[in-house]
């Protein structure tokens, strides 16, 4: 049987589940202000019990009004949490499938208390991360009593409300990690000391827990198996104590790894954020460290997303469950096309985070998925076939007009999209040339595959004139004509060791050694990153802005400075080019010209500009229209698909 290990079930307590797929706690905002459970949460909730999961562990529910990551997380400090809770149980027992509460305290790592001078920590001692916004309390004995009592009572609630399991968040630098850290637990009472007496508070919030379910509901921790900072705890240490959370009443392990303020801050944070970079898998051995001494049954994390993997890693014995977080916000369905023997029909998460862990974190807006427009949105997506079929044309066969096009497809409109150049896919298709981003053009292929499955008419090399429309008059056009490359206007742009980035990274033009690109936005560093992997030497980076263009703090950001730095890439911020020679270029810093080179190629990566020249015609011709991606303005992928599934959806 194909996956036989993957979905065999499983026995966690005195529960059953039918198959060793988990969909992770994972946080999406979605949550109504006052901690209550909102509509738009259960709709996000049915979409992804789809994918038929053995076990669904329900997001972050904070056991202290002030122990909360932000506003829109779920509370249980209150039995008046219940009846909402329920619903969510309700939900994925409809489907078949068993559900669990993830219960916790922020401590010290939210910005959220830190603002209201009402975070709590083991130690007074600032956060890597939000250290400049103040220092937590110490905890009093009193306070730390009056918190293992919280999260017995949210255990019994999670009961209460009809879930399957209770799971207590001991992870990713919260409040019970936070105990166990000797980086922020310097008490010298009966909660501080050496790793084992650290490990006290985590101990008896589980034994509490067990104390109000009774000794046979299933009670997952969740740990970080390693902290992955400098002088932390590791694997090493953590083997140690696992046989004590046992005997105070786990039931299962759930092994995830690092902490608020490791060097690879984004391998996984809060939801698990791994990168493109990262494989599936890639933190298995965690897991099988903690197999090896305890028999209950032990949960892998990190970057799944095909369940043939994930059957390996069960079958090789390193884990008892695979946890699946951000392929179920792409794919909610991926498990079943596997089980159809159809996983080509699955759409593979890209590990972008724009939607998920980014917009959360950065932006402090609701999930969304950048490569699925439904995640987040289920409450205003179109399920039924319209009864007003219309002529659509999509103009631009990008991420945002095959979004689009698929979108209006599968809503019965009759469409029609039409791309100029040979492939399809618009700039997506050069950042899949550049490292680690094959998935890239595997999502293209798959977005067109499912457009042209649906009926929607790919119109390839075929460029829409003002004329064309005047003459067909379609009902609606979607403008995703993307944009053109900018031009750099310095003096010597002509010469012959100038080409651009998209000409670079498609192999067009070869490339050479002592390169200076234009440009430090994403193309230019990828093109610098794909010259490194090329093993192209002496690489510069020349930037107008003083501020870089690509944030660090975003995972791909993180990752391509990484790159580029060990690559020995020179990077120049606040530096305009003044001109280009046959040899050299030369630059001012602060009003201080200099000279570069020798430098035997120029790769100008200064940014796109908005197609917009069938705009004026469709005001015109009063056709209704819609601008989206690129055309409208430089665009993320994410920006991109859910522009063009709003114009679809709007039709």
């Amino acid at each position: 049987m194909i996956l036989k290990s993957l979905l065999s079930p499983v026995q966690i307590g005195t529960v059953e589940f039918k198959n060793r797929v988990v969909m992770p706690a994972m946080h999406t905002g979605l949550a109504n202000e006052d901690g209550t459970v909102s509509e738009a949460y259960l709709a996000y909730l049915k979409r992804r019990a789809e994918s038929g999961a053995g076990l669904y562990v329900i997001e972050i529910a904070e056991v202290h009004p002030w122990g909360a990551l932000g506003p829109r997380c779920f509370g249980i400090w209150d039995d008046s949490f219940v009846p909402g809770l329920k619903k969510i149980a309700e939900v994925i027992h409809n489907q078949g499938s068993k559900v669990a509460l993830q219960i916790h305290h922020v401590g010290r790592e939210s910005a959220y208390p830190m603002m209201n001078n009402a975070a709590v920590a083991p130690s007074a001692v600032p956060s890597y991360v939000f250290g400049a916004m103040g220092t937590p309390r110490e905890m009093s004995l009193e306070d730390i009593k009056e918190t293992i009592a919280s999260f017995g009572q949210a255990a019994r609630r999670v009961k209460e409300a009809g879930f399957d399991m209770v799971e207590l968040h001991g992870a990713h630098g919260y409040l019970l990690m936070q105990f166990l850290s000797a980086h922020s637990n310097k008490r010298t009472d009966r909660y501080g000391g050496d790793f084992r007496a650290r490990s006290r508070f985590m101990l008896e919030c589980i034994e509490e827990a067990r104390k109000q379910v009774g000794p046979f509901y299933p009670i997952s921790i969740r740990i970080s198996g390693e902290e992955q900072i400098k002088d932390g705890y590791t694997i090493d240490d953590m083997v140690t104590i696992v046989p004590d959370l046992v005997k105070a009443g786990a039931s299962v392990i759930d092994v995830s790894f690092s902490t608020y303020g490791c060097a690879d801050l984004f391998i996984d944070t809060p939801s698990g954020v791994a990168p493109v970079e990262y494989d599936q898998g890639f933190k298995a051995n965690l897991a099988r460290r903690i197999k090896e001494v305890t028999d209950v049954p032990v949960i892998s994390v990190g970057r799944y997303t095909d369940p043939i993997q994930m059957d390996d890693v069960i079958a090789r014995g390193d884990a008892d469950l695979i946890a699946v977080g951000r392929q179920h916000l792409a794919d909610p369905v991926f498990l079943k096309n596997a089980m159809a023997c159809h996983s080509e029909d699955t759409v593979t998460c890209i590990a972008c985070n724009q939607g998920c862990i980014e917009r959360l974190a950065l932006e402090e807006k609701a999930i969304r998925c950048a490569i699925n427009p439904e995640t987040g949105q289920e409450l205003i997506y179109p399920q039924r076939i319209t009864n007003q079929k219309k002529k659509i044309w999509v103009v631009g066969g990008g991420p945002s007009g095959l979004t689009a096009a698929y979108e209006a497809r599968r809503i019965g409109h009759e469409v029609a999209l039409f791309e100029k150049e040979k492939e399809v896919g618009g700039h997506v298709r050069y950042a899949a040339m550049s490292p680690h981003k094959e998935v890239y053009q595997k999502w293209i292929d798959g977005l067109l595959r499912r457009c042209e499955r649906s009926g929607v008419v790919i119109k390839r090399e075929t460029r829409v004139t003002d004329e064309l429309i005047a003459q067909s008059r379609p009902d609606v056009v979607i403008l995703a004509s993307g944009s053109d490359r900018s031009s750099c206007p310095v003096e010597g742009i002509g010469k012959s060791i100038v080409c651009d980035a998209w000409q670079t990274l498609s192999g067009e033009v070869k490339s050479k050694d002592n390169a200076v690109i234009i440009g430090a936005g994403l193309v230019g560093l990828e093109t610098a990153d794909t010259l490194c992997q090329r093993g192209i030497k002496h690489i510069t980076v020349v930037e107008a802005l003083v501020d870089p263009p690509v944030p660090n703090v975003t995972a791909h950001g993180y990752m391509l400075y990484k790159r580029l730095q060990e690559g020995g890439v020179t990077m120049m911020f606040n530096t305009l080019v003044k001109s280009i020679e046959d040899d050299a270029v030369i630059v001012t810093t602060n009003g201080e010209e200099r000279k570069i080179g020798p430098v035997d190629q120029v790769i100008v990566a200064v940014g796109v500009k908005p197609r917009q020249e069938l705009k004026e015609t469709l005001r015109q011709l009063d056709i209704r229209h819609f601008i989206v991606g690129d055309a409208k303005g430089a665009r993320r992928i994410m920006e991109a698909t859910e522009e063009g599934a709003q114009a679809a959806w709007s039709i």
